[in-house]
């Protein structure tokens, strides 16, 4: 029962946090792994799960917005971040920008399997990073 605790209160903050919501999981990875360190497999691959699909609904509010009548127009002022492409959701995971870089990947309209296979690269290594950090 403790591991599925830990497992889930890591998923949930890792989710939130790849929202708008806050969710500090890099703080709450590094205490499933101080904690429970046999655990880190398992929570690596929890809290990147988590990451992923929150960045995914980030991405999927982003799309539903650019269809609203009132805020189309903004999407000449973005052009330019076509020219980065999918390849920028490598950095998904900063603080605010990942979060902004998620939005703007569904507001262009950027294909699916692109952004979730750089966006999931981006998230996987930075816990990958803290993993390595601890462990």
């Amino acid at each position: 029962m403790e591991t599925f605790v830990w497992l889930a209160g890591l998923w949930v903050s890792a989710l939130s946090s790849a929202t708008l919501l806050p969710g500090n999981s890099e703080v709450v990875f590094a205490a499933a792994l101080h904690f429970q360190p046999q655990l880190w497999p398992m929570a690596w691959l929890t809290v990147s799960i988590g990451n992923i699909m929150g960045g995914m609904i980030t991405v999927w509010m982003g799309r539903a917005l650019s269809t609203a009548p009132q805020l189309t127009r903004l999407q000449r002022y973005l052009t330019w971040a076509q020219r980065l492409g999918p390849a920028s959701l490598l950095f998904s995971w900063v603080p605010v920008l990942g979060d902004a870089l998620c939005a703007l990947a569904g507001w262009l309209r950027w294909p699916q399997a692109s952004v979730l296979l750089y966006l999931s690269l981006g998230k996987i290594a930075r816990y990958g990073v803290i993993v390595w950090l601890l462990i």
